[in-house]
């Protein structure tokens, strides 16, 4: 999981939303969204998919890793 984390927050910066401007287009608290983006919090698949839709990429790459 610490790769998808990793990865949320590559794709969000590269968005350029912040914490908490994500959270709020996720209709989650910033402070969830943190605790995923630090593993301390698993996402649900729900919010893998809305993540992946919001920052216009397949959900399958949050599971890449990166070269």
């Amino acid at each position: 999981m610490q790769q998808v984390a990793k990865n949320i927050k590559k794709f969000r910066n590269l968005h350029n939303y912040s914490q908490n401007s994500f959270a709020e287009l996720l209709d989650i608290s910033r402070e969830h969204l943190s605790k995923v983006e630090t593993t301390r919090r698993y996402p649900s698949l729900q919010l893998l998919f809305r993540m992946a839709d919001i920052l216009n990429i397949d959900v399958k790459e949050l599971f890449e890793t990166s070269e």
